[in-house]
């Protein structure tokens, strides 16, 4: 047998008392004894197949003397970078890592620049550095010294089964939601929890189905943006303490360039300020904090998932911002073999067959919920020195969500509705079927005011700028938006995200 040595590690393995029980791990053990005898002793039994065994959210490395091996969650929670340097694997949780290594020769990848500029995050394995990549989720990579080989363990699949009810799924997501929760309520190693909660459903029943004290949300004195209202609602009725922090403009814009630095990528999603913001918040009195993630991306959460495309179309994530005609214009020099559709064609073309929603819920899962979602609650949580959990996005919720029937998800303008029926065992029926509200943050009309958006001016027309957009396009963009056209917004957030991380990285 091979020496197997750990050589990273990130991230938290939920059913360790299985895994425990049947690797022969005698317990009690610190939590960084267990886990690291998890990883050994487990790679040491199933090889490269370890990952299918468990659940929760990690990155990790090993090395058996003659070669590394590199895995990621299968969902892709935590974020794993790599770089082939000569006869070295460079790799790390943190992109500026990497990018700060002396053995690295740092260049802008602009076709990941391209990409970005039309979804808004940056999507697929590339990143903004020539040479770096991502390890996509439920992969793992083996490197012999001389070549990096990624391999697929697992992907989202879906197949329904329509001999059971929607009351049936319902149970089962109560069932597995209980199995999780205890899990993580038994590790007595972090005895104190408190959890993230917004005004909607998947927040509340991770609240109300778990072990948190203590709530905690973000609010703003805008009131159309402000969410803090109902999440106390939903406190008090739960009987959980409650903070709220409260977001002004000049906080909110004063927090972008620490975003945007630990973050380690640029990102397009306003809400990755607001969080960092509340995740520094919690990180006063808290260091494990539970948030509700994956829930849409399983269940057909957005309404995007709800619209009829045409069939020749290919579904292209939930969010972009910008036409590839657009972005074309805008770039100076533009690289006309990137198509925007590249990163999601291998995919699309999978799924063809497949009902509508399981083509889209596919596409999100494997894209946009990693290169978005936990891009953003992974860096800003490990930032601020928290611990997130996200026990929502559990690959034993997903095996429940994967055999549902497309429509048992959606009832008039409601969306999730088994997830929603599920919650409504220990959620008031007001709470549990609220309309999706999203994590809403009054950007729009903080960028358009004078007294808070000369920094975003100056950095759009700025030097950087003028290396790669051009000025003409960008002055009316930029005109259009401050005349009243608010929709704007999100390329002026996103164009401006890059700007500054571009500013921070290569000047």
């Amino acid at each position: 047998m091979k020496n197997i040595e750990l050589k990273l590690f990130s991230g938290y393995i939920r059913n360790y008392k299985k895994l425990c029980a049947e690797l022969g791990i005698a317990l009690p053990l610190s939590r960084e004894e267990r886990e690291a005898a998890i990883l050994v002793k487990g790679f040491e039994k199933w090889g490269t197949g370890i990952a299918d065994h468990l659940c929760g959210a990690f990155i990790f490395a090993v090395d058996d003397g003659q070669t590394q091996y590199l895995f990621r969650d299968q969902v892709g929670q935590k974020h794993l970078f790599y770089a082939p340097v000569g006869d070295e694997l460079l790799y790390s949780g943190d992109i500026n890592e990497i990018a700060a290594d002396p053995r690295y020769d740092k260049r802008l990848n602009k076709r990941t620049l391209q990409q970005y500029l039309f979804y808004g995050y940056p999507i697929g394995t590339d990143t903004f550095y020539e040479g770096v990549y991502k390890l996509a989720p439920g992969c793992f990579l083996t490197w012999d010294g001389k070549f990096a080989e990624v391999h697929r363990y697992w992907k989202p699949v879906f197949e329904p089964d329509r001999t059971k009810t929607a009351e049936d799924y319902a149970a089962e997501i109560r069932a597995v939601v209980d199995e999780i929760l205890t899990e993580e309520r038994e590790d007595t190693e972090v005895p104190y929890k408190e959890s993230f909660l917004s005004g909607g459903v998947d927040s509340s029943y991770l609240l109300a189905a778990g072990d948190a004290v203590c709530a905690n949300t973000v609010g703003y004195e805008e009131s159309g943006f402000d969410e803090s209202a109902l999440a106390r609602r939903t406190a008090e009725v739960l009987h959980k303490d409650f903070r709220v922090k409260m977001i002004s403009p000049e906080a909110y814009f004063a927090r972008i360039p620490e975003t945007v630095d630990k973050m380690g990528q640029p990102l397009g999603d306003a809400s990755a300020v607001a969080f960092s913001i509340g995740c520094a918040a919690v990180s006063d009195h808290a260091k494990v904090v539970y948030s509700g993630e994956g829930i849409d991306e399983f269940f057909g959460g957005y309404n995007a998932h709800k619209r009829v495309i045409p069939k020749e179309w290919t579904y292209l994530t939930c969010s972009h911002i910008m036409s590839e005609d657009y972005v074309r214009t805008l770039m100076r020099e533009p690289d006309d073999s990137v198509r925007a559709a590249d990163p999601v064609t291998p995919i699309w073309n999978e799924v063809q067959g497949m009902e509508p929603l399981l083509q889209k819920l596919t596409v999100d899962i494997r894209l946009w919920l990693e290169g978005d979602i936990y891009l953003n609650t992974d860096r800003t949580s490990t930032a601020c020195g928290i611990e997130l959990h996200t026990p929502f996005s559990d690959i034993r919720l997903f095996n429940v969500a994967r055999h549902i029937p497309p429509e048992y998800q959606f009832e008039g303008e409601q969306n999730k509705i088994t997830f929603r029926m599920a919650a409504s065992s220990m959620l008031p029926e007001e709470v549990a079927f609220r309309k999706k509200v999203g994590f809403p943050v009054p950007v729009r009309k903080w960028l358009a005011d004078s007294r808070y958006n000369k920094p975003v001016e100056d950095a759009l027309f700025g030097e950087a700028s003028q290396q790669f957009f051009d000025q003409e396009v960008l002055r009316k963009l930029w005109s259009d938006f401050i005349d009243g056209e608010s929709q704007y917004w999100g390329r002026i957030y996103a164009i401006y995200a890059f700007l500054l991380w571009y500013d921070m990285k290569f000047n």
